[in-house]
């Protein structure tokens, strides 16, 4: 019985990158979450990797274990204070956050 991984875009306040997030697990795209949206998929048991990418942004690669049945739960936002955001255009890896809820 496979694990279910998902991916919630959700924005408190102003968002600052509000386009579709591509989920990227594993290195290979799963699919979309759009803002205030969620985005499902089915990982086998074992560890994986997960990245959120918008156009030439991208978040951290974030590392997961999966065991069987086990709904693993991430949260993604653009939303960054002005410094941040603005660094982002020289470091696009600031741009987009990723947390395990």
């Amino acid at each position: 019985m496979p694990a279910t991984l998902k991916v919630t875009h959700k924005a408190i306040g102003v968002e600052v990158r509000r386009g579709t997030y591509d989920v990227v697990v594993d290195g290979e795209r799963a699919g979309s979450v759009a803002l205030h949206g969620t985005f499902g998929t089915p990982v086998e048991p074992g560890r994986h990797t997960l990245k959120i990418r918008n156009g030439r942004n991208s978040s951290r690669t974030a590392t997961f274990d999966a065991e069987e049945g086990q709904v693993i739960a991430f949260r993604c936002s653009g939303k960054n204070i002005l410094p941040i955001f603005l660094l982002s255009f020289v470091m696009p890896s600031l741009a987009i956050s990723l947390r395990r809820e």
